[in-house]
């Protein structure tokens, strides 16, 4: 089931009445997790590039789609490898401020995942 997100503001995402004071990611079966943001912070010294091996573990097979909320300012951004790899496994990405992809969560269907980063 896919959860509905709530609000955000800057520090926090709210996912069905939890809130949550650090990034998330959503699975495709509706599990949250905190995101894994030090897997792209110790190539590039910061989590707001996300890398190839981030990337990959956000990927599950047969995602056919994934939503980055890229911070309340819009500051994160994939790295070429990251596209690459998305690419390569057909799956379509969008990028949008997080209250501007929180948005586009609710509203899509399909089999769809998506990360959340909560400051910047």
């Amino acid at each position: 089931m896919k959860p509905k997100i709530d609000s955000t503001s800057f520090g926090s995402i709210t996912v069905e009445g939890e809130a949550f004071d650090y990034d998330i990611i959503i699975r495709l079966d509706g599990r949250v997790e905190k995101r894994e943001k030090m897997l792209s912070k110790e190539k590039y010294g910061t989590s707001h590039k996300v890398s190839l091996e981030e990337a990959e573990h956000i990927y599950e097979e047969g995602t056919e789609k994934i939503i980055i909320g890229t911070g309340q300012t819009g500051f994160v951004e994939l790295s070429e490898e990251a596209e690459d790899f998305f690419r390569g496994k057909r799956c379509g990405i969008e990028l949008f401020p997080t209250p501007w992809a929180i948005e586009r969560w609710n509203e899509i269907e399909g089999r769809v995942s998506a990360i959340f980063h909560i400051t910047c």
